[in-house]
């Protein structure tokens, strides 16, 4: 049976909004009257359109009564998403010539009175002509100016509800929030009330967002969630929820290729663990990272890169200078590299694309780099927090190998800090330090947590070469490292030499 089928026999209709269906359970129960309720340019006109637009290509007649919008303008909206309104029938009540000249009939009564009157009478002779199974009117904030009286309005309307309802329309009324035009219980007369927002950050691209405040008779998904309106209309970014979605595994450690690296590790990461690695910039975070992926790839796994902070030429160069055929494992679709500008990524849109990487791709490494910049792309820390705990323990549930990067404050000393302490909600962390020795500086390498598992707890050195990361021996005649300022206590040289022509002490 059909998604249209089975929505058809268990009386949902179906809105054609990519994730808004997802949160609502399958769509709107049929033949019921639904508010959406939004600022001006919220997206409240191209969701209706969606919305009648999938009932004609499901076989169902549409009607779109516009009150404030004329056709011209109905059509603009349209064009701009590709679409044509030939399918639908589109009513423009003020073009109509009949009602332009309704004040010549003004007499004893008042013109809001046969203004209303005549307007709700155009409406119903339209219903009768088409006998739509989906309408919109646009917007109430006409109807209400109409109206006047608040008594009044709210009769009208709630016999509107029941007139379209007993030709079994499903009816979608657009206006404004109670705020704009004064308090107003008309939510109370809806089956189902959906606000959009619009808001500005501080920086980058303004976001959208939605929510379904009420939908009688349905356990849809409640609280915010982010949305898109771009060309072909609105994509809701529904809000993760981790414990939704999980998928058996095996237990296993994942290699990197590096024995020393992995015997740091206590032999490697686990499936289904969140890896942390800090350290101050330029220290190697970013290339265990990129090891770690293409060992993944090489084993026959996916895995994903999202970047914030490196263009995607810088890190194809990088790679090159480690001696990393990285463009060949995205050829072959093993690794795909995502680079994310937070000025105009929506956290809601982020979680989209991991999703996407897992489910679909089936990448079992995911590597964030970093967080800084996903901090960035996020309104206030406690949000961020909030949704990093919902993301990692998703990705734990489908066996997934995470790995983050978090850049920390400063080069070398005490004065080193992170933006942001998620050290909790990480299985293992693992901290890149800066050290001088013998005249230059040197990198080091640690892990300091490992949950469930044996980890080594030495320092040992960590190096960039054209043929790839060396890792060497535990550091055992030093003292102070973790604090950049190590004091030597061996007599021999204990690091693994001098810069050779092949040595890229630059490559991060």
């Amino acid at each position: 049976m059909s998604f249209e089928q089975d929505a058809e026999n268990s009386g949902i209709v179906p809105t054609g909004i990519q994730g808004l269906d997802q949160i609502s359970k399958g769509g709107l129960p049929r033949n019921r009257l639904y508010l959406i309720q939004g600022d001006p340019g919220t997206g409240k006109t191209t969701m209706a359109l969606q919305f009648l637009l999938e009932g004609a290509r499901l076989g169902e007649t549409g009607l779109y009564v516009t009150l404030s919008e004329t056709r011209e303008e109905l059509e603009g909206v349209a064009a701009s998403h590709g679409w044509s309104l030939d399918p639908i029938t589109l009513y423009d009540v003020q073009g109509d010539e009949q009602h332009l000249n309704v004040e010549e009939e003004y007499t004893a009564f008042h013109p809001s009175e046969i203004e209303l009157g005549s307007t709700v009478n155009a409406l119903l002779e339209q219903v009768e002509r088409v006998k739509p199974r989906r309408a919109v009117i646009d917007s109430l904030s006409e109807m209400r100016l109409l109206a006047r009286d608040p008594l009044r309005y709210r009769r009208q309307i709630l016999a509107l509800k029941h007139y379209f309802i007993s030709r079994g329309c499903t009816l979608l009324l657009l206006d404004e929030p109670a705020g704009k035009m004064g308090e107003h219980p008309f939510q109370t007369l809806a089956h189902g009330v959906i606000m959009l927002e619009r808001f500005a950050p501080e920086y980058g691209r303004s976001r959208r967002r939605l929510q379904i405040v009420k939908l009688r008779g349905v356990d849809f998904d409640g609280g915010y969630h982010d949305f898109k309106m771009r060309r072909g209309g609105l994509t809701v970014y529904p809000r993760l929820v981790a414990a939704d979605s999980s998928k058996p595994f095996k237990d296993e450690t994942l290699s990197s290729g590096v024995s020393e690296l992995d015997a740091l590790l206590g032999g490697g990461p686990t499936r289904g663990t969140a890896n942390l690695i800090m350290g101050a910039a330029g220290s190697g975070k970013s290339t265990v990272c990129l090891q770690y992926a293409v060992a993944a790839a090489a084993r026959g796994d996916n895995a994903t890169m999202f970047i914030f902070d490196e263009r995607l030429q810088t890190l194809l160069e990088r790679a090159r200078g480690l001696g990393i055929d990285l463009e060949k494992w995205m050829k072959k679709g093993r690794i795909s590299v995502h680079q994310i500008d937070p000025a105009t990524l929506s956290p809601g849109e982020f979680i989209h694309y991991v999703r996407h990487c897992v489910e679909v791709e089936n990448c079992g490494v995911v590597v964030i780099d970093s967080l800084n910049g996903y901090l960035n792309a996020m309104p206030g820390e406690r949000y961020m927090i909030i949704q990093m705990h919902e993301l990692l323990t998703y990705l734990a549930r489908q066996g997934v190998v995470t790995w983050m990067v978090v850049a920390q404050h400063g080069l070398v000393g005490a004065n080193i800090d992170a933006p942001v302490d998620l050290s909790y909600l990480a299985d293992t962390v693992m901290l890149m330090r800066y050290f001088e020795f013998g005249g230059r500086v040197h990198k080091a390498i640690s892990v300091v947590k490992k949950r469930g598992g044996p980890h080594e707890d030495s320092i040992r050195e960590l190096k960039m070469t054209s043929s790839g990361i060396k890792v060497g021996e535990p550091l055992v005649n030093f003292e102070g490292v973790l604090t950049g300022l190590p004091h030597y206590t061996g007599n021999a040289n204990p690091l693994l030499g001098a810069h050779t022509d092949g040595d890229h002490a630059g490559i991060t």
